[in-house]
């Protein structure tokens, strides 16, 4: 069954059990409303009662297509609201609150029927291909060969063209970079970079001038990247990547709170055919346990549960520093904007009134999603290669050692150092150097695979941790990579230079199994590699080499 066809059939029976449910939530209302009318001087429990269901199918009914119903029920919920807040209720107002109730029924027949919002899948790793697709529009030959080269050492595939009308239609590239130099920012503004689409693959603009002005017009042709000349090349790379790792570390996790079992079934049907992981809590007794085992990027909270209230369940997340960066999002049909300012104000980070749109809720859920995943991304990386931080790193190492003991698998540790690195600085700068390490960083990046760990140690030393991978793999896998990295051209006083790296390789394998300080092991082989002339790799069992 395709696709489509398979959510509507599961909105469609989301459908008919509201449907049931509504004629027992109608029936419930008119009992309350009559026990009212016939003692209204021991009304306070059901008034407390009769505003708790109004609420809920205030928030609801539109989402499943009653919208006339669910807009009556929150002006009779407001009513409701204002009498228990009142000193001396008025008794005709309460009369006339309950007189309206049966009327509801009424409204059960006005119905809209709405077909499934169904929004385009965003990319994830498993559907992309090894080796991206990258097209250059550059008339330079010379910058064109160049860019042309460096990517490909970084694993891409490249196609350069010098015209526009050389790139076919139906030519599939996942980004294109463009040297708008020789003719300016005309050719942005003519078909076909207009006319692309929210879906083209990324752009990146080149250009020789470094102005407000210029930078806007990118924007405004769609551009996602913009390097002026002479091109930092490590982070042009950078920003590719970026644009690429939208989805890095899987799909997003979303937990929703929310007493409402239907409607929190219909928001997770929509979220789940958009390729997010849902997970329901509507026990918020168990909330701190779930947090814990589901680890959510974004948590949709009910705002008005019994016995607990939205804020102040937010505020019980928020009393974990582990997760203050979760963003929380109210979902409520409540509209006084005075008291969703006060739920923000305790721990919330947006507010969505209901009924919320299939649309409308991706389109929150996917932005909130990937802010929080890119700040968290952020505070456990470097800032200027995108990498782990030296603590993190070491973690990681403790994580797979602890791995490979309990599945029996190898595993290996290297430590990575730039060559006469302070030279480079003292010769060209500290911002080329900056250059220079970004470069290794995104070479390790694009040559490593996906499971592989790597960070940076410190200055121009890294770290990279193999699961399931015995030292001589290692070895043959980083002698690929400091061959690379040999040929990698940098620029600096618009002059090319060449740099290499020393590594030092341990690892956990056989029957010994001794895992004990594999950084320091690896850290002393870097220096074995040093001493025997740079530019070389050592391990454990064939001493420092060099093809």
């Amino acid at each position: 069954m395709p696709k489509s066809k398979q959510l509507g059939t599961q909105l469609a029976a989301l459908d008919a059990r509201f449907r049931e449910r509504l004629k027992g939530d109608l029936q419930a209302l008119e009992t309350l409303a009559s026990q009212l009318q016939e003692k209204p001087e021991t009304g306070s429990n059901l008034l407390t009662e009769m505003r708790d269901r109004l609420h809920k199918l205030a928030g609801s009914a539109g989402t499943f297509g009653y919208a006339e119903l669910g807009s009556r029920c929150r002006e009779l919920e407001e009513k409701a609201r204002i009498q228990m807040a009142a000193d001396n209720p008025d008794h005709a107002t309460m009369m006339a609150l309950c007189s309206a109730i049966p009327s509801l029924r009424s409204l059960q027949q006005s119905r809209l029927t709405k077909e499934p919002e169904l929004e385009p899948q965003a990319k994830t790793d498993a559907a992309l291909v090894d080796r991206r697709h990258i097209g250059l529009l550059i008339q330079d030959t010379a910058l064109g060969l160049q860019m042309s080269h460096t990517l490909t050492s970084f694993g891409y595939r490249i196609s350069l063209y010098k015209k526009q009308p050389e790139i076919a239609p139906d030519t599939k590239l996942d980004a294109l970079i463009v040297d708008t130099s020789p003719q300016g920012y005309n050719m942005l503004q003519s078909a076909p970079f207009a006319e692309r689409g929210v879906n083209a693959p990324p752009l990146l603009v080149i250009s020789s001038q470094d102005s407000f002005i210029s930078r806007l017009q990118a924007v405004r042709a769609g551009a996602r990247g913009y390097f002026t000349k002479p091109v930092d090349l490590p982070a042009l790379e950078s920003r590719l990547e970026r644009c690429f790792n939208t989805h890095q570390g899987g799909p997003f996790r979303v937990l929703i709170v929310d007493d409402d079992t239907d409607l929190a079934a219909r928001y997770k049907l929509v979220l789940s055919n958009a390729g997010m992981l849902v997970d329901i809590n509507s026990e918020p007794n168990l909330l701190l346990e779930k947090m814990h085992t589901f680890s959510p990027d974004v948590v949709l909270m009910d705002i008005s549960m019994p016995e607990y209230s939205g804020p102040e369940l937010a505020q019980v997340i928020r009393l974990n520093d582990d997760w203050l960066r979760i963003p929380i999002v109210y979902l409520s049909a409540e509209t006084n904007a005075e008291r969703q300012m006060s739920a923000l104000l305790k721990a919330g980070d947006d507010f969505i009134t209901k009924p919320i749109s299939d649309s409308a809720l991706l389109t929150t859920v996917y932005a909130r999603a990937q802010r929080a995943r890119m700040v968290s991304e952020a505070l456990a990386r470097d800032s200027l290669t995108g990498l782990l931080k030296h603590a993190d790193i070491k973690e990681q190492v403790d994580i797979e050692i602890e791995r490979a003991k309990r599945c029996e698998q190898p595993m290996s540790v290297v430590m990575i150092d730039i060559d006469h690195f302070k030279k480079v600085n003292d010769e060209y700068g500290h911002a080329v150097g900056d250059s220079v390490i970004r470069g290794l960083s995104n070479l390790l990046r694009q040559r490593l695979r996906k499971v592989d760990r790597l960070g940076r140690y410190g200055g121009e030393e890294f770290v990279a941790v193999l699961p399931n991978c015995g030292t001589r793999d290692a070895w043959l896998i980083l002698e690929e990579i400091r061959q690379a990295f040999n040929t990698l051209a940098f620029t600096a006083n618009n002059q090319p230079f060449f740099c290499s790296f020393s590594a030092g390789i341990s690892g956990c394998e056989g029957p010994t199994w001794d895992t004990r300080d594999l950084l320091g092991k690896a850290d002393k082989r870097l220096y074995v590699a040093k001493h025997a002339g740079r530019n070389c790799i050592s391990g454990p069992q064939d001493g420092p080499q060099k093809s």
